[in-house]
């Protein structure tokens, strides 16, 4: 059955990984994933934790990664161009600016740069005859485009070694801007004429020449001349005829790929000596990850994967905070291919030289909206600005981006920043949730619910109203924030209680909230951690590296029933059958609902999450100070100076079920849920009977309604007979 890993292209060695660690058949994401990322392209994915993403981007990585040291090691020649050779017409994957994309047929070209210009040449250029090539302006943006000798700049027309003609109907040369002919744009198609007989270069527009528009200067005649072109945000196409021409060119030129040998000169630039690989703190793959356990079990994953590949066999490391600084400098230094680490350490060994990117083939992002989140897009774009756009072999940068979901606005604006010809696999869709998940909501309402007044001094919450005076008998808008705050925790227990949770994955907003909790259940169990009914791990960037492992494995073996994290921390953990999960506060961004809740569910599993939703704006935490909450205290309102919000969970809630498209149901804080959920009453955590639950249930449901039906069906047949009666009567 691992067979079908081999038929993507995979080395024999890594299917043998793979069949070890038990994976019989590739998911839907490796399926589609991995012969891209092995072709060559940038990919753009999502898809669920748990779909098996991280084997689609790490598989083909090692892959490459070994096939690059293997030839390498054996000193074999590189290629030059996207097809094979400098010897085909086609734009230069080595004669062109760091930014400027070239595709896999060498034709389609793009840059993504929106501040400045980015220009290439083509691997060939010609120094005698009449020649012609066609350019088709395929994306809005800035275009220009001609000829240019191999000692021009890449910004075609701005120095005295170029000629070119722009979107905005100016030609070019030495940085004389002229009008010329007319604009063009998106579908327009440019005719480019040079005639190195008498030194003249034309243009043509849709087919309709627009006359003469550069004398070549003396002192330019017998060189070699490239087609080039120089974008801004834009995309061209072009044609140099060994495709069918849009628009022919007028008599005595010929397509210039016509070209006799004798007249076509190569592109200086071209690369002439295999790249030089050295190990050293130069790895070929970076692999950013939001978090330090996801960061790690990418890691172990990467070492379980090539296991049996045979020397040269590509190394691994993961940079994480918590770790051991001097094992993880040893490691670059023994030479490193694969580096697995989160932003900030990932800037620090970078920052320090001790990670150099000279070498970087591969930078693929990780849960890239998780990192987003974090604020991390500069830490990311900094990182991808230090990466070759090009490997001295003439391979292009491969990035990889993965996301919960790619219908996120950040996501899609970092996608158009840094990646180019991105291939989109989507198995997600727009955001719904998936039918093996209950989802509810629990209004936390302390006008109505007074319980809290009497557990004010049994639950200790985030401290925000310290400063506060707080009186129970006056509900004050602190007053009833502080309720809320108290309710959240007790209403926790009851929910346990209610649906006997033995295994739940409980989101707080702050590692602070987190600590607090933890601490509820523990007095709740007596005090004893390890209570066998009120079991509970805590999981932040707060805690140790050896704690949050330690914990994580708790969870995992079922030695913790419970596990209080944050969103950040609960990234990249993927535990089968976790029945329940509870959202103390909802989330502060709406696309989190689903990854929070997409926690349950899985593996065909029933599973239930339960939000608390304060009916009443609650006070919170919103750290901006330097210390990021570290010992901060200052609880007056952002726009006071402070770090405090106050945090709307009804218009949260609202924005949550818009972007669904759908109203979340409500339970009454009893925790109790209809029994005609789901086809019956079922057994969270489970996986759901193929039996219809609560036959009778249904039976009463709809009997009316197959009463109405089968009176509806009796008067359509007797109407029928009653109508074919009366033709027969009329046709005799």
């Amino acid at each position: 059955m691992a067979g079908h890993f081999s038929e993507f292209g995979l080395l024999p060695e890594l299917v043998q990984g793979i069949e070890e660690i038990g994976w019989m058949l590739p998911t839907d994401i490796q399926a589609e994933a991995i012969p891209l990322i092995l072709g060559g392209g940038d990919v753009l994915m999502a898809a669920e934790t748990g779909s098996g993403k991280t084997g689609a981007f790490c598989l083909p990585v090692i892959q490459i990664a070994h096939e690059t040291l293997r030839d390498a090691k054996q000193g074999k020649k590189v290629t030059t161009s996207p097809t094979g050779g400098p010897e085909k017409w086609v734009m230069s994957a080595n004669d062109r600016e760091p930014s400027f994309a070239i595709d896999d047929t060498g034709l389609l070209c793009q840059s993504r740069e929106h501040t400045k210009w980015q220009g290439a040449r083509a691997a060939l250029g010609v120094t005698k005859g009449k020649w012609y090539y066609e350019a088709t302006v395929t994306d809005e943006g800035l275009c220009r485009v001609g000829f240019s000798t191999a000692k021009a700049t890449f910004d075609v027309g701005t120095d005295r070694e170029s000629f070119g003609f722009g979107g905005t109907g100016k030609k070019s040369f030495s940085r004389q801007f002229d009008s010329y002919g007319e604009p063009f744009g998106i579908k327009d198609t440019l005719g480019c004429y040079i005639d190195l007989e008498d030194y003249t270069i034309m243009y043509s527009k849709n087919g309709n020449l627009l006359g003469r528009a550069f004398d070549i200067p003396k002192n330019l005649h017998g060189s070699a001349f490239f087609p080039s072109v120089t974008l801004k945000n834009a995309e061209m196409k072009f044609n140099f005829g060994d495709q069918p021409f849009v628009n022919n060119p007028v008599s005595g030129y010929a397509a210039i790929c016509k070209a006799p040998k004798d007249l076509v000169k190569k592109s200086q630039q071209a690369a002439s000596t295999p790249a030089k690989f050295t190990n050293v703190c130069s790895p070929s793959s970076i692999i950013m990850e939001p978090s330090r356990e996801l960061a790690i079990q990418t890691n172990e994953n990467i070492k379980n994967f090539k296991k049996y590949i045979p020397d040269p066999r590509p190394t691994c490391t993961v940079l994480v905070g918590g770790g051991d600084a001097r094992e993880m400098i040893r490691d670059l230094e023994s030479g490193i291919d694969i580096v697995t680490g989160t932003p900030g350490k990932l800037i620090d060994f970078i920052s320090t030289g001790k990670l150099k990117l000279d070498q970087v083939r591969f930078f693929i992002l990780d849960e890239v909206d998780g990192l987003l989140s974090q604020n991390q897009s500069e830490t990311i774009k900094s990182i991808y600005n230090k990466c070759p756009k090009t490997s001295m072999d003439g391979k292009r940068l491969q990035m990889i981006v993965c996301s919960a979901t790619l219908h996120n606005f950040d996501v899609k604006k970092l996608a158009e920043q840094l990646m180019h010809f991105p291939t989109w696999i989507d198995l997600k869709g727009q955001d719904s949730v998936p039918d093996t998940v209950h989802h509810a909501v629990c209004r936390v309402d302390p006008t109505k619910d007074k319980s809290w007044a009497s557990l004010k001094h049994q639950v200790k919450t985030d401290g925000i109203h310290e400063n506060d005076k707080l009186n129970p008998r006056s509900l004050t808008p602190e007053m009833k924030s502080e309720a809320v705050k108290i309710l959240k925790a007790e209403y926790l227990l009851k929910a346990i209680e209610e649906h006997k949770m033995d295994q739940a994955i409980i989101f707080c907003r702050t590692k602070l909230d987190c600590d607090n909790l933890e601490q509820h259940i523990i007095a709740k169990g007596g005090g004893n951690r390890n209570n066998n009914k009120y079991s509970c791990v805590c999981l932040h960037s707060d805690r140790s590296h050896k704690e949050r492992q330690g914990n994580l494995a708790a969870f995992k073996s079922g030695k913790a029933k419970f596990l209080i994290c944050t969103d950040v921390a609960a990234r990249g953990i993927d535990i089968k059958g976790i029945p329940f999960v509870i959202n103390i506060t909802l989330p502060d961004d709406k696309a989190n609902y689903i990854h929070r809740i997409g926690r349950v569910g899985r593996a065909e599993r029933m599973g239930l999450a339960l939000s608390f939703v304060s009916a009443e704006k609650e006070k919170v935490w919103y750290h901006k100070c330097e210390s990021r909450g570290r010992g901060c205290y200052n609880s007056r309102l952002l726009e006071q100076g402070g770090c405090a919000i106050w945090y709307n969970e009804i218009q949260c809630l609202a924005d949550i079920e818009e972007h669904l498209g759908e109203t979340i149901s409500t339970v009454e804080p009893d925790f109790k849920v209809p029994t005609n959920e789901f086809d019956g009453k079922v057994t969270y955590g489970q996986k759901r009977s193929n039996k219809v639950g609560n036959f009778s249930y249904h039976t009463q449901e709809i009997a009316s309604s197959v009463k109405e039906l089968a009176a509806l069906e009796k008067k359509a047949q007797l109407s029928y007979l009653q109508l074919k009666t009366n033709w027969q009567k009329t046709a005799a």
